[in-house]
């Protein structure tokens, strides 16, 4: 159309011109392209009468121009379409600002009535662009957006003036928005992106503000309305129940409007919360409240209408899936809330929210009177809520300490109320829950809730007082019972699909209940709370079952199910129950299939390329599963007084099953047998070999293995074999991937020594001519060149600390404040002059300060019996293979070390059995089928062992030492053959297995390591590892082969002369010197076996002293107070 077509239009539409004229225009105008229309000079004069005409009484008339309007919506550009929008909804301002609309709330609204149908028609148009706009305005000037937004806010604040006699009771715009975009659609819309969401805030904060105030008051009057209501046993809102009924609705009365609005207001501030920009608009003033409405007041007002809206029919919910309950709307709200993070942590995580998400809880533990709609909904609503919360670090924290991590004895931390209406639950005590058909599922609910804070050290800790294992485990046992009681089908008398439900829920609770006893094991003294409820053998089972099921298909459940196989693995009942479960067996035969038989289901198009890496990535995963699983009392129960198969013949068929099976068709190939039974031998064996080295790691598992299988022999025969055959003179070693890896073990399972000590060979190939500079053998002794030189011993100076030390020590009265003045002088000299504390000094420190706290009832925490030391001297041969072994391997390390003479082996044996013979006065008789209660102690005493080499060989001073070191305190965590089978433990503790440094010293030092190192933490969490597997194996072996002999030195000093707690600081402080090294292992995803085959390079006790201090600050008080109650341990 031309320039002169238009503004004759333009005329024609003109207000004063008559009815026929202007529709006649009209009609020309419908069929123009919108884009000509825009686009002319004559647009705002056709803009203006169109604005006017749009009012006019002819229905038909103002139809046509919003025909028009929807068109140009449809088929223009943002930048055109925005001035019709705006337009359209002045249009409606001034409508609504005119005395022409006189609709009041109280009133209710006839949809059916023409007027209103053509005023809805409007508004839903102008809806149905505000929420496609944000699709285009982005690629437009920011001015464009502001315009349709600020039309649209100054459109919804439109009410009359206060001093109107129909103010409150004013129909307004809102309401029918409300009507026609009852959950706000189109502000989520406009706030999804930054860039339309900060031009919407900060005009609501500028200008429009009073529209969020509105809303805010809507909440409220609505919150007000249902408490009046609740007690009068109301059912659901009329337009509720209209909403779910099949009559078309085309009224509603002023109740009905004021909800519609009500949940348009609750959606819409909803979504303005969740951002940090709407957040700033709050606190709002309201008219009948003195102090502002903050974040956390909507928050609480938000939970609150959770239980206090009114309840409505079952059917309704199940046959209308957008429900527009109160309940409902709040729950996504608070839902969304939980999923966030920056914004979470300021509103919902404060006591005030916390204490109304309680409140139907503290009414049911208190007793008194609940005028709650649907309670057992409510209660699964709020442990929704709870759950999401707890699965945070923050959420968590709030729940264990409160708001302030003030824990006070008036007012229990939610923590507290959870747990004690968890056992309420299991025990059946309220009797408004009882008969319920939905009190399994609330009973589940809360104890997921538990099962999130038990899963951690510091939750555990916490609930450790309430017993709640043993709950669990009592209601496992009756719905075990019941389960054996259902009644086995018979034939004929009735078809399967019509049998009772019943059984079925049966199954399902008992599942649950198993699932949360296995949780339990996630942390060291959870697993042992699990040993105690006698249910260990049916949640292995269970986890097995599941996994065979593959019902936890989620990565995060996949990680604690590796965590739990690894917490398992360290205790002896848990290796036997992952044995006799049938998961050992499921995992050799996977590994199995993996390296030797391949994916038969593929179809091979082209060769499969050989694997570069020594493991290849398909066997990664098994190769660390087994790693996880073989721990020294994993090792011990599974190859206690087992032979080696080494049979005749090996049939391609014969899949291995069990740990022995991989050892024997794995690691040691002394059979061609063997060898012609793997399809790839070199990658298998490899295998093999990187296992065994990993397993040699820990000394205890290096001298059975070595005492039952003679691996040595079995690699130095391999490494003998493996030469060229010239025709004159011995051969030559061949270098190839498996020679280079025997020497690797070789050196390594035959010197002992920390990282500054010996040489291990590199398991790599050099490039240029040398590849391989490592001389091999196949004999003993080792070649020198693996033995690195002893750093000589600094010159000793005079030093005025030390010399104090020294004087203080040799004081022959001992004050009130003397063992205070000692340590501290300690501290002071191993800051200054670390180096001085060696030799006979650290002898006399160390043996001097035991035989005075010795000498205190108040130190004194085991009571000993008076022994004394068999005259004769003691054969080797009186002691076991293992031990035997173990006596030359520490003989061999202290001559290295040239603390030790050569009739040494006699004292060190005339030590260890005078220690077994003192300490079995002090030990029970066990009746069990685990192997590491038979008799003698599971292994070698490492700490007797460096206490030998310390005194320097000196056998009597020793074993005095040991007598004296075994009435305190800290002998029960340094010295760990001293509480084997004790009577100083109870029974029950005996017997499940587990040592004290397990359950009380690793447990505490995951705790601490969740504090004070959180990066190492979530390592360890994402690589299916536990701080306290390896923490373990450290303090078994008393940190041989990891540290130098000066820091081990160190260790035993800083623990015997500061405190047994030192202990679990020292780890903290090797995870801290390790930090960078754990994160980059894992993501590489190997750090099992970076943390068992590296020694601590770099770490000195020394350095980490300060840090120990600040430690011992803040953790002393717990940790003594936990260490002391091992001799009663048995919750």
């Amino acid at each position: 159309m031309s320039q002169e077509q238009l503004q004759l239009l333009a005329e024609r539409l003109d207000p004063i011109q008559p009815k026929e004229v202007r529709q006649e225009a009209l009609q020309i105008l419908c069929f123009a392209p919108p884009s000509d229309i825009l686009s002319s000079e004559n647009w705002p004069n056709l803009r203006k009468h169109l604005t006017i005409s749009l009012s006019d009484p002819d229905a038909t008339f103002s139809e046509k121009i919003l025909r028009f309007y929807a068109k140009t919506f449809s088929s223009s550009p943002f930048n055109m379409t925005r001035e019709v929008y705006t337009s359209l909804a002045r249009h409606l301002e001034l409508y609504f600002l005119s005395g022409e609309h006189s609709l009041r709330i109280s009133a209710g609204l006839d949809v059916s009535n023409t007027d209103i149908n053509r005023l809805l028609k409007k508004v839903r148009l102008l809806n149905e662009y505000q929420k496609e706009a944000p699709s285009s305005w982005i690629r437009h000037p920011e001015k464009y957006m502001e315009d349709v937004v600020e039309s649209t806010l100054s459109l919804l604040s439109v009410k009359h003036e206060p001093n109107h006699p129909a103010c409150p009771d004013f129909l307004g715009p809102v309401y029918f928005l409300a009507l026609l975009d009852i959950k706000a659609v189109w502000f989520k819309k406009w706030t999804h992106a930054y860039y339309s969401r900060r031009v919407v805030l900060r005009l609501l904060e500028k200008k429009y503000k009073s529209l969020i105030n509105a809303a805010v008051q809507q909440c409220f009057d609505y919150f007000e309305f249902c408490k009046a209501e609740v007690n009068k046993s109301s059912e659901v809102s009329g337009f509720f129940q209209q909403h779910c009924s099949d009559k078309q609705n085309f009224s509603y009365t002023g109740q009905e409007l004021q909800y519609i609005y009500f949940v348009h207001s609750l959606c819409l501030l909803g979504r303005l919360l969740i951002y940090k920009e709407g957040q700033n608009l709050f606190p709002v003033q309201l008219k009948n409240r003195k102090d502002g409405v903050s974040i956390t007041d909507m928050l609480v007002l938000f939970t609150q209408l959770i239980y206090y809206s009114p309840s409505y029919p079952k059917t309704a919910l199940t046959a209308h899936t957008d429900s527009y309950s109160p309940e409902g709307l709040v729950m996504e709200i608070l839902q969304v809330f939980c999923d966030q993070t920056g914004c979470v942590a300021e509103c919902l995580y404060t006591d005030a929210v916390i204490d109304a998400l309680l409140h139907p809880v503290q009414s049911l533990l208190s007793g008194t009177e609940v005028c709650i709609n649907c309670l057992e909904a409510t209660l699964c609503d709020v442990a929704d809520i709870l759950a999401r919360i707890t699965a945070s670090e923050d959420g968590l924290s709030l729940l264990l300490y409160g708001e302030n991590e003030k824990n006070s004895k008036d007012s229990p931390t939610a923590a507290h109320v959870i747990v004690q209406f968890t056992k309420k639950l299991l025990h059946d005590d309220l009797s408004l829950l009882s008969g319920s058909e939905l009190l399994p599922v609330v009973k589940g609910a809360f104890i997921f809730i538990c099962r999130q804070m038990y899963r951690t050290c510091e939750g555990l800790q916490m609930l450790i007082p309430y017993g709640l294992h043993e709950s669990i485990a009592e209601a496992w046992r009756k719905t075990n019972l019941l389960s054996e009681r259902v009644s086995t089908p018979v034939a004929g008398a009735a078809s399967t699909s019509s049998i009772s439900l019943e059984p079925k829920n049966t199954l399902l609770w008992e599942e649950t209940l198993l699932d949360a006893l296995l949780n339990f094991s996630m942390t060291p003294r959870g697993l042992f709370l699990l040993h105690s409820t006698g249910a260990m053998n049916d949640c292995v089972n269970f986890m097995f079952n599941s996994l065979l099921k593959k019902l936890q298909t989620n990565e995060y459940e996949e990680l604690g199910n590796q965590v739990i196989v690894t917490q398992m693995a360290t205790t002896p009942m848990g290796a036997v129950a992952l044995q006799s479960s049938g998961f050992i067996k499921a995992l050799v035969t996977e590994l199995w299939s993996l390296l030797e038989c391949g994916k038969d289901d593929l179809r091979i198009t082209q060769p499969k390329s050989a694997p570069v890496d020594p493991i290849d990535q398909s066997c990664q995963k098994s190769f660390l599963s087994l790693i996880n699983l073989l721990t020294y009392p994993a090792v011990f129960e599974l190859l206690s007084k087992q032979n080696m198969p080494n049979k005749p013949v090996y049939s391609f068929r014969e899949v291995p099953s069990d740990v022995i099976d991989i050892i024997d068709r794995l690691i040691i190939l002394n059979s061609e047998a063997k060898i012609h039974s793997l399809f790839s031998y070199e990658q298998s064996h490899i295998f093999g070999l990187r296992l065994l080295n990993v397993l040699c790691c820990e000394l205890n598992t290096l001298l059975l293995l070595e005492t039952q299988y003679k691996v040595s022999q079995v690699l130095l025969t391999a490494q003998e074999e493996n030469v060229t055959e010239p025709s004159e003179g011995p051969g030559v070693f061949i270098i190839d991937g498996l020679s280079v890896e025997r020497n690797h073990i070789l050196v390594r399972i035959n010197l002992i020594g920390g990282p500054q000590e010996r040489i291990l060979p590199l398991r790599a190939l050099d490039k240029g001519s040398d590849p391989y500079p490592w001389p091999m053998f196949s004999s003993f002794p080792l070649p020198k060149c693996y033995l690195a030189g002893i750093p000589r011993k600094a010159e000793f100076r005079q030093d005025n600390d030390l010399d104090k030390l020294l004087t203080l020590l040799k004081s022959p009265e001992k004050p009130t404040g003397w063992t205070e003045n000692y340590r501290k002088q300690f501290c002071k000299v191993m800051k200054a002059r670390s180096d001085s504390i060696s030799g006979p000094v650290l002898a006399e420190l160390i043996e001097k300060f035991v035989s005075h706290l010795s000498e205190s009832r108040t130190d004194c925490y085991f009571s000993t019996g008076n022994y004394k030391a068999m005259e004769i001297d003691v054969k080797k041969e009186s002691l076991s293979s293992v031990q035997q072994l173990g006596v030359e391997m520490t003989v061999r390390y202290g001559k290295y070390l040239n603390l030790l003479k050569e009739d040494a082996e006699n004292g060190l044996c005339f030590v260890l059995m005078n220690c077994e013979k003192f300490l079995k006065q002090q030990q029970r008789t066990v009746v069990s089928s685990l192997c590491c209660l038979q008799e003698r102690y599971a292994g070698y005493d490492w700490f007797a062992s460096s206490i030998f080499l310390i005194m320097s060989g000196d056998r009597e001073r020793t074993l005095t030492f040991l007598q004296q070191f075994s009435c305190l305190l800290v002998s029960a965590f340094l010295w760990l053959p001293r509480l084997h089978l004790s009577i100083h433990l109870p029974i029950t503790t005996v017997e499940y297995g587990i040592h004290p440094v397990y359950f009380c010293s690793a447990h505490h030092i995951e705790m601490l390591l969740k504090a004070e190192l959180p990066l190492v933490c979530s390592a360890f969490h994402m690589s299916g590892f536990t701080p306290s597997q390896i923490c373990l194996q450290w303090i078994t072996q008393c940190f041989w082969n990891y540290m130098d002999w000066s820091e081990i030195c160190h260790y035993i000093a800083i623990c015997i002369l500061l405190g047994p707690d030192y202990q679990i600081y020292m780890c903290i402080s090797v995870f801290r010197h390790l930090q960078q090294d754990i994160l980059k292992h894992t993501e590489a995803h190997d750090l099992q076996v970076f943390l068992k085959e590296e020694a601590l390079h770099g770490f000195r006790v020394s350095d980490y002293l300060d840090y120990m201090e600040k430690l011992e600050a803040i953790y002393r008080p717990m940790l003594l107070k936990d260490m002391r109650t091992i001799r009663v341990q048995n919750t």
